[in-house]
């Protein structure tokens, strides 16, 4: 490591070490396991929005044969509202590939974990580093952003040569000792002082070597990705009812909200209707439309238009249920659902 790498990492552990997260709930017992759910709910979400999913998540899954045990509802239903789905059906998977492969006993080396369903190379990195203070560069979200301004780096992270410089950098900066301090630093610098917007710079413990700060570059690095214009999507969804219930069927295993529990939909009114008359018939069918609902995902809109129609004498088929209002939910649901279910059970 060069001289300013070397006063790169003593700055901010010195930092970390008045200023950073100290009392997380997966740092209480930096266990493989506890490590790896936690990175994983830690991909694109905030440690505000994790915690209490991981409080609960531990609770009921203690250990990785407890969670390899669960059934993929109790799974998606914990996992609901946190978003990016994929994460808790590969979370599943790898726990069970642990177990069945491994005897419940996680791999120690980087490429091995790395080979499990839903971790990358920067995660695999996080976990070895902050579970058993391995030495490996990460570069998640926040740690891109770092290292884009520090060393200057222009061109959009997302680009395999502008990624590859970055790693270099992560790599060069990252010390021989204090891993997981140093792993744990570097995202708190991401997440708490150089933010997207509006960065700290006069509270950064690395101000010194800025390159971004040097020029007053700070909000054109990281260099932001080509704007698309984000598409719109729109879907109809029914809302059978009866008696204080809906039906909801599971989804397809993959896609949006895979293995989730939503209600019917079809891709415009003609087919909403068409799929009403089929199940209510059209001699009682009273079809009647709510406010529509938009849900904004990282790569798209989502125009949600819900119609609700009664359902007195409809039978659930083979992957759908009546769900009471009025209970507790227990399965794995989308937020607009588990929205449109409270506007139901108010009104």
């Amino acid at each position: 490591m060069d001289e300013g790498g070397q006063h790169f990492a003593q700055r901010l552990l010195a930092w970390f070490e008045r200023a950073g997260r100290h009392d997380l709930p997966w740092q209480r017992d930096r266990s493989l396991y506890r490590v790896w759910i936690s990175e994983v709910m830690l991909q694109q979400t905030q440690v505000l929005t994790v915690i209490p999913y991981f409080d609960r998540f531990m609770t009921r899954f203690p250990t990785v044969e407890a969670l390899a045990a669960a059934e993929p509802d109790e799974v998606l239903h914990l996992w609901s509202g946190l978003g990016y789905y994929a994460r808790a059906r590969n979370l599943h998977k790898a726990a069970k590939q642990v177990v069945a492969e491994r005897n419940g006993i996680f791999p120690q080396d980087i490429e091995a974990l790395n080979s499990l369903p839903g971790i990358g190379r920067s995660t695999a990195a996080a976990i070895l580093a902050q579970a058993l203070d391995q030495r490996h560069p990460i570069l998640d979200g926040n740690v891109k952003r770092v290292m884009a301004r520090w060393a200057g780096v222009d061109g959009s992270p997302g680009l395999p040569a502008v990624e590859a410089r970055l790693w270099q950098i992560s790599e060069s900066l990252t010390p021989v000792d204090r891993a997981a301090d140093y792993t744990q630093a570097i995202m708190d610098l991401g997440a708490t002082v150089c933010t997207r917007t509006r960065p700290a710079c006069d509270r950064c413990p690395v101000q010194a070597g800025c390159v971004a700060l040097r020029d007053n570059r700070q909000s054109e690095l990281p260099t932001p990705r080509a704007k698309r214009a984000r598409p719109v999507r729109l879907v109809h969804w029914l809302i059978i009812e009866n008696a204080r219930a809906v039906v909801l069927g599971r989804r397809p295993p993959e896609g949006i909200w895979g293995g989730l529990y939503g209600f019917p939909e079809a891709a415009d009114e003609a087919g909403i209707r068409a799929l009403a008359r089929a199940r209510i018939g059209a001699q009682r069918l009273r079809l009647r439309a709510l406010s529509p609902l938009v849900h904004q995902f990282t790569h798209f809109e989502l125009r949600i238009q819900p119609w609700v129609c009664d359902g007195a004498q409809v039978v659930v088929g083979p992957t759908e249920t009546w769900y009471n209002l009025d209970r507790a939910a227990t399965l794995g649901i989308a937020a607009p659902v588990a929205l449109l279910m409270a506007h139901l059970r108010e009104f």
